[in-house]
């Protein structure tokens, strides 16, 4: 039996892979809710209609199969919803005002020369320093290094201040010049590597791209459901056949002499298992395996972690008086604002709001701001009906607000995470596995993906 402790997207994917193996399982969770951080709520108003309100992550990389591909199994195919990317204009804080990228800027590489050159995101001399990727010589260190050491070298301190800092530190709450690069964006080394710059490898990537065909839309880069990606979770749970255990908690894990663990419970009893798959956060495995494997806590320890928060309101959409005609802003660490960025959740998906009504979601805490982490509700609310005020120029009461905070959720791929991660897989007890958010991809096709590769490795451990 397997016993597999952590009942969010990790643990319950871990479930479905044994479950497909025909694998006997337990899945243990502390808390009195399935799921982890995939939380929707839908909130209604008094005339009935609802909005479509995300505690967590909205959305799922297409780019990354694991999640469409197991909402496809879960019989979900038909309901997966793409973002309205012919409305996916991001807008950057620039002095105060949302600027939009530029056409033809993937990510934070420029690849059409008139937008670039037009738009006031960057300096003249900023500008032509990012043109110097063109001729930078490429860097043959294959050892990892920061995302900041890393935009900085090719294109600039003012492209990673005004573009790489926002958009890319801005996914994982990342500080720049400690973020990994080859754990988050290791895409990036291998352009360099193979075409020597980003603008030549990003021209020559869109140069080979299949042209779509005629009538058919390009597919979205996420998508999501209707009902929010807590449809993904209320889905999955009701076909798991093992023994599903919330308000769980394991207080020790015991090797048996034969193999295999005990796992003393939180109400006294205790639990045989053959193999243990560990997916809660870093610091709860830590503790766990202090008395088993020292080494293995101590390197636990060592994955910092930041407390993030989000707070949605829901609108009339004549209240925006400044409507964006994109996805949202995401601000600079130089404009010294209290939030980190915003969605317009209803633009980015349909379904999120109802008729003539608009959701925005803001971001605060991690590394940027965790002083407004710290704020009372009350607080949190002031701040973003002042921001929301200045940058969109909605002044109307909110018509409902809803606040999550994140404590301590959010691991941090500082550089050599991948490393590090590698040495201690190697030092863990016999029928001992690690899966999770905290180890090689945050998102949820990346949580999936880890769960069902987990799975794998174990099943090759099993006699038959």
């Amino acid at each position: 039996m397997i016993a597999i402790v952590g009942g969010g997207i990790s643990g319950l994917s871990a479930a479905w892979f044994a479950q497909k193996r025909g694998l006997d399982y337990t899945l243990l969770e502390s808390s009195e809710r399935w799921g982890g951080k995939l939380r929707t709520e839908h909130v209604s108003l008094p005339g009935g209609e609802t909005f479509v309100v995300e505690g967590g992550p909205d959305s799922f990389l297409v780019q990354k199969p694991a999640a469409v591909a197991l909402a496809k199994e879960l019989g979900l195919g038909e309901r997966l919803l793409g973002t309205n990317d012919q409305l996916r204009t991001i807008y950057v804080l620039h002095k105060g005002k949302p600027t939009p990228l530029p056409d033809g800027v993937l990510l934070i590489i420029p690849t059409q020369f008139g937008p670039f050159a037009l738009t006031p995101l960057i300096s003249i001399p900023g500008k032509l320093r990012m043109a110097l990727d063109l001729v930078i010589p490429r860097r043959t260190d294959p050892t990892d290094e920061t995302l900041g050491a890393f935009v900085r070298r090719r294109l600039g301190q003012e492209a990673l201040d005004r573009l790489a800092e926002p958009l890319m530190s801005g996914i994982y709450s990342a500080e720049a010049d400690q973020q990994s690069l080859l754990a988050t964006f290791p895409r990036f080394r291998q352009m360099e590597v193979e075409h020597g710059s980003l603008i030549k490898a990003m021209l020559a990537q869109k140069a080979k791209a299949p042209k779509p065909e005629p009538g058919k839309k390009k597919p979205p880069m996420f998508q999501s459901l209707p009902g929010g990606t807590q449809e993904l979770i209320d889905a999955l749970v009701p076909k798991l056949t093992g023994d599903l255990r919330l308000s769980t908690s394991v207080t020790q894990l015991t090797p048996r002499s034969g193999g295999g663990f005990t796992l003393t419970l939180t109400d006294g009893s205790t639990l045989e298992a053959d193999q243990v798959v560990l997916t809660t956060p870093a610091s709860v495995v830590s503790q766990l395996l202090a008395p088993l494997a020292p080494p293995v806590s101590a390197a636990l320890q060592s994955i910092r972690t930041v407390s993030t928060g989000t707070i949605s309101l829901g609108f009339r959409k004549e209240d925006l008086t400044r409507p964006l005609n994109g996805f949202g802003v995401v601000i600079p660490r130089g404009e010294k604002r209290p939030i980190n960025a915003l969605t317009i959740s209803s633009i980015k998906f349909d379904q999120r709001a109802p008729d003539g009504h608009a959701l925005v979601r803001l971001f605060f805490g991690g590394s940027r701001t965790p002083e407004t982490l710290a704020k009372t509700d009350v607080e949190i609310l002031a701040i973003a009906r002042a921001e929301l005020k200045d940058i969109l120029g909605v002044s109307a009461e909110p018509l409902f607000h809803r606040i999550f905070r994140w404590h301590n959720a959010n691991p941090q791929y500082d550089v050599g995470h991948l490393d590090r991660v590698e040495a201690l897989e190697k030092q863990l007890p016999k029928d001992l596995f690690l899966t999770g958010c905290a180890y090689r991809g945050v998102g949820i096709p990346d949580c999936i993906k880890q769960a069902e590769d987990t799975i794998t490795a174990l099943a090759g451990t099993i006699t038959p």
